[in-house]
C-alpha cells in the first residue's frame, strides 16, 4: 500500500473502533491472499496445458514423482553391459528403431498377441532387434521404486544413453515425459526404417521424413562404431560392391558365405578396430573404404556426405558434439505427452 493508502487504515483512538479495522484488514488480506493462490494456481494450471498441446519435453519431468529414476536405469545398464558390451550397441538401435516408427512412444516393446501383431517381425526388426529383457529388468527395477509413473519410452531413451556412456562415449541429457503407446505398426516399420542396402539419397529420404538432416544423419550413423551386424546385412556389399577395400571384404567373406540363406546370422564388427568402444573409428574405416554395410560406406562414396565422415574421423569431439545432439533431436520425435497413450506397467503389453 502506498502511504496514503496506509493512512485510510490507521487505528483510530476508540477501541471499538480499532477492533472494527482490525476485523477489516484481516478479510481484505484474506481476500488478496486468496487471489494469488487461484491466480499462481491458474498461472501454473495453463504453463501445464501449454507444455501439452506443443509436446515439450523435459529434463526435469520426474524430480518429484521419480527423483532416483537415472541411477535406477543407471544401475541396470551397468551390470547389463558389464554382462555383455554389446548390449550397449543394442540398446542403442533398439531406440533408434523405436524412434522412427511413429515416434519414440515405446511402440518397438510390444509383444504379439492373437489379436495384435506388433513392430517386432518386422523386416529390418525380426531376428535382429535385441534387449528387450534388459528394458524389462530397467522397467521392474523402477516400478518397485515408482509405481506407474515411467513410461517405457522414457526408459528407452535414458537406457540407450547411459550404454554409449558404459562404452566411453559421450553423454547429454535426456528430455522425458513421454508416454506409451496402446498400438504398433508393422507396416510403418517396414516401410520406413532405413535399409542397410539404401543409397545415400534414400538415406538423406529417411531421415527427413523424421525432420533430420544429412548432416543428423551421418552423426547418427556413428552410432554404428559399436555392436555387430548379421551377415544377411552385409552380404551383398562384400560380394557385389565396388566401394570396398578388396582385403576387408575377402575378410568378412570367410564368415559370410556368398549363398543366400546360408550363415544368415553369423556376426561381424561394424567398426573393425574398436567394436565395443564408442569413438570415431567408424568414420576412419569409411575413408579406407572398410565399412561394413553398404548403408555405411554410402556416406564416404564421391558424394555430399565424404567432408564431414573426413571431419568426424580426423576430430572425435566434433562428432559427439554433432551425435549428441542428433540424439536429442532424434528423441524429439513425435513424443506422446499429457493425457496421449498411457503408463504401460509392463513394457511388452498395454495395460489391461
Amino acid at each position: 500500500m502506498t502511504s496514503a493508502d496506509s493512512t485510510i487504515y490507521r487505528a483510530p483512538d476508540c477501541p471499538i473502533k480499532r477492533h472494527l479495522v482490525a476485523l477489516h484488514l484481516q478479510s481484505a488480506m484474506a481476500k488478496f491472499s486468496n487471489g494469488c493462490v487461484i491466480v499462481v494456481a491458474l498461472i501454473c494450471f495453463l504453463a501445464m496445458l501449454s507444455r501439452t498441446a506443443n509436446g515439450q519435453l523435459s529434463s526435469t519431468f520426474y524430480s518429484s514423482t521419480c527423483p532416483n529414476l537415472q541411477s535406477i536405469v543407471r544401475s541396470a545398464m551397468t551390470q547389463a553391459v558389464n554382462r555383455e558390451k554389446r548390449i550397449g550397441a543394442s540398446i542403442l538401435r533398439l531406440f533408434f528403431h523405436d524412434c522412427f516408427v511413429n515416434g519414440c512412444d515405446g511402440s518397438i516393446l510390444l509383444d504379439d498377441t492373437s489379436s495384435f501383431t506388433g513392430e517386432k517381425t518386422a523386416g529390418p526388426n525380426n531376428n535382429s532387434v535385441r534387449g528387450f529383457d534388459v528394458i524389462d529388468t530397467v522397467k521392474t527395477n523402477v516400478e518397485s521404486a515408482c509405481p506407474s509413473t515411467v513410461s517405457c519410452a522414457d526408459i528407452l531413451a535414458l537406457a540407450a544413453r547411459d550404454g554409449v556412456v558404459l562404452l566411453g562415449g559421450p553423454t547429454w541429457t535426456v528430455l522425458l515425459g513421454r508416454r506409451d503407446a496402446t498400438t504398433a505398426s508393422l507396416s510403418t516399420a517396414n516401410s520406413d526404417l532405413p535399409s542397410p542396402a539404401s543409397s545415400l539419397s534414400q538415406l538423406i529420404s529417411a531421415f527427413s521424413n523424421k525432420g533430420l538432416n544429412a548432416r543428423d544423419l551421418t552423426a547418427l550413423s556413428g552410432g554404428h562404431t559399436i555392436g555387430q551386424s548379421r551377415c544377411v546385412n552385409f552380404r551383398a556389399h562384400i560380394y557385389n560392391d565396388a566401394n570396398i577395400d578388396s582385403a576387408f571384404a575377402t575378410s568378412r567373406q570367410a564368415n559370410c558365405p556368398s549363398a543366400s540363406g546360408s550363415g544368415d546370422d553369423n556376426l561381424a564388427p561394424l567398426d573393425l578396430q574398436t567394436p565395443v568402444v564408442f569413438d570415431n573409428d567408424y568414420y576412419k574405416n569409411l575413408v579406407v573404404r572398410k565399412g561394413l554395410l553398404h548403408s555405411d560406406q554410402e556416406l564416404f562414396n564421391n558424394g555430399s556426405q565424404d567432408s564431414l565422415v573426413r571431419q568426424y574421423s580426423n576430430n572425435n569431439a566434433a562428432f559427439s558434439n554433432d551425435f549428441t545432439a542428433a540424439m536429442i533431436k532424434m528423441g524429439n520425435i513425435s513424443p506422446l505427452t499429457g493425457s496421449s497413450g498411457q503408463i504401460r506397467v509392463n513394457c511388452r503389453k498395454v495395460n489391461g
